[in-house]
């Protein structure tokens, strides 16, 4: 594995090239004779064997984690509160609250194991290695809807973008754009030059649909037409009648009304298309960042845009697909502070003010109202924050970039949690509010009820894989080593030191049975997943060697082949019978 292969995601099994030593195992293990009957081979079965094969993961919801903010009646946060101030709320049932932390962003809340030098011929002493640095734990994906952003408010939020860029620094997060053509896109990186020339190379797209002879029918208009609102039908009757495109005669009315008609079809249906096209881009951002390892945020930069009812289902999906990735959408309508000139400024063409500007004045209201809408929604259904009608675009971004002074992580286990994917609604209360606003997470969805006992098990090391959270229901111990073999290839040691008193065997006539689960992930500076190994310990422990093993443990180790370059390095463990996790961090900087 090299860090190029920073492009292998999560789904592609990707391997690292791994150490086949377990240590701790029984030399009789080798000597097994050959099995002749079940009991017989129970009887021989080696202690101890390994398996190891590439890391590859699902999605599934266990361990329900709730970010918080609380602020006071003049918006800043607060970070004061404890666990007992807090009620959490699944669909109206009050739940306990197994986890409770307190996050002050901007500081190192990480606790890692950082790696030694196994130090080999010419290579540097460790005094003269450089630390690590801290580790990303913050990930936002700033999304610019370019087909629906005009020319104007692209090169505005291009200035304030960039000088927001210059402002912010935060060591532990990381910062990706994407668009909605897909053109200009940059991953998640810490590297400002990078960030500078993407956001200066941002280019418009605007997709603007030319109807016949200046008429100009709405996205929101033509769908009311097509839905027989006979108002917004005349009022297209009327525009088209004097935009001078047709004779002026009797029989022009009713080729207008079909034509008319005719427009709006066509408009709808490239509505569908744009939009439709821009929410499925909107879910591939998501589908990134649900693959980073920690706190998620998608900024939303568009002026909205109006969905035929026929995308509302995609609406839907995106805002679940967010919800159970643990994403919040934040949005800001790039259009600033704006108002409807009744029959349209300078630029509008002439035949506009022939007509009831009123009525023409009504629709474009409700039109730019709905396309908000859009954005509104999206930031509410994932517990966002929604910025408009303001011109300070800047503060905007840096508003829903910034993370605030403090964040309570409340965590949970849903009591009889039934598997249906059903959508459970989230609440949080405090005890003594005290005029305190209160934002969190307002849903997440249950697992499927087909889910098997091998699937969950996988997809829980997914969840604390994909996390930066300690934990340690079984004691373990984390030792990290590199050796650097030559300028362009370098080999990390993972040796998870496993302490094995705490574990649930299940005895079996004359063997203590347990499975353990070790996943070694590796993580570059920029939190992409590079690739992880998976080991299976199968125990099946004779009651001396339990006894003599309880007391000294297990070291699993695992080699990893890298380039030189910084690393951080996730250790879980999970034991199948008393099915508890583990999981540690360790940093890795090979000069």
């Amino acid at each position: 594995m090299k860090t190029a292969a920073t492009l292998a995601l999560l789904f592609c099994g990707f391997s690292l090239a791994p150490s086949q030593t377990v240590q701790s195992a029984p030399a009789e293990a080798a000597t097994a004779p050959a099995p002749t009957a079940t009991a017989e081979t129970a009887k021989n079965a080696p202690e101890m064997t390994t398996k190891d094969s590439a890391a590859t993961f699902s999605t599934r919801v266990n361990l329900v984690m709730v970010p918080v903010v609380v602020r006071d009646g003049k918006g800043r946060a607060i970070g004061t509160l404890h666990e007992e101030d807090f009620q959490l709320f699944d669909k109206g049932k009050l739940q306990v609250i197994s986890r409770f932390a307190i996050e002050k962003p901007g500081t190192s809340t990480i606790s890692a194991v950082v790696a030694t030098n196994e130090k080999g011929e010419g290579q540097p002493s460790p005094e003269t290695t450089p630390a690590p640095g801290p580790i990303p734990d913050r990930f936002v994906a700033y999304f610019l809807d370019d087909l629906h952003l005009s020319t104007g408010d692209l090169m505005l939020v291009r200035q304030a973008a960039d000088r927001l860029l210059n402002e912010v620094v935060d060591p532990t997060t990381r910062i990706a754009l994407y668009t909605g053509t897909g053109l200009g896109d940059l991953d998640f990186t810490d590297d400002r030059a990078k960030l500078h020339a993407a956001i200066l190379g941002l280019q418009p797209h605007f997709n603007n649909r030319v109807q016949p002879g200046g008429v100009d029918i709405s996205d929101y208009q033509a769908d009311q037409i097509l839905k027989n609102d006979t108002q917004a039908l005349e009022a297209a009757v009327q525009e088209i009648l004097a935009s001078g495109i047709l004779p002026n005669d009797p029989s022009s009315r009713a080729i207008a009304t079909q034509m008319a008609q005719s427009m709006s079809q066509e408009t709808v249906r490239a509505a569908e298309n744009d939009s439709g096209y821009v929410l499925r881009k909107v879910e591939d951002t998501i589908r990134r960042l649900s693959r980073m390892p920690g706190a998620r945020t998608m900024v939303m930069i568009s002026p909205g845009f109006f969905l035929p009812e026929i995308v509302r289902m995609e609406e839907t999906q995106v805002m679940d697909l967010a919800i159970k990735s643990n994403v919040t959408i934040n949005a800001l309508d790039a259009r600033g502070l704006y108002t409807i000139i009744p029959g349209g400024d300078a630029s509008t063409p002439s035949t506009v003010t022939t007509i009831a500007s009123s009525v023409k004045a009504n629709y474009q209201m409700s039109a730019a109202l709905a396309q908000a809408d859009l954005m509104a929604e999206l930031a509410d259904g994932t517990g966002g924050t929604f910025f408009h009608n303001d011109n300070g675009l800047k503060e905007g971004l840096k508003l829903l970039a910034a993370r605030p002074e403090y964040i309570y992580i409340l965590g949970f286990n849903p009591q009889n949690l039934k598997y249906d994917g059903s959508r459970h609604g989230l609440k949080i209360t405090l005890r003594s509010p005290k005029g305190l606003d209160v934002q969190a997470r307002r849903a997440y969805y249950a697992p499927n009820h087909a889910i098997n006992p091998e699937e969950q098990s996988k997809q829980e090391i997914q969840e604390a894989l994909f996390s930066r959270d300690e934990l340690q229901d079984i004691p373990i111990d984390l030792h990290l080593q590199f050796f650097k073999a030559s300028e362009s290839a370098a080999k990390i040691s993972v040796v998870a030191h496993v302490d094995l008193k705490q574990l649930h065997f299940r005895k079996v006539e004359d063997r203590n049975n347990d499975k353990l689960t070790i996943i070694s992930g590796v993580f570059d500076r920029n939190g992409n997943y590079v690739g992880g190994i998976k080991k299976e310990i199968e125990l099946r422990l004779k009651d001396q060697t339990l006894d003599t093993l309880g007391s000294s443990g297990i070291n699993v180790k695992t080699t990893l082949d890298v380039m030189p370059g910084s690393y951080v390095i996730r250790l879980v463990v999970r034991d199948q019978e008393g099915q508890t996790m583990a999981a540690r961090n360790g940093v890795v900087q090979i000069p």
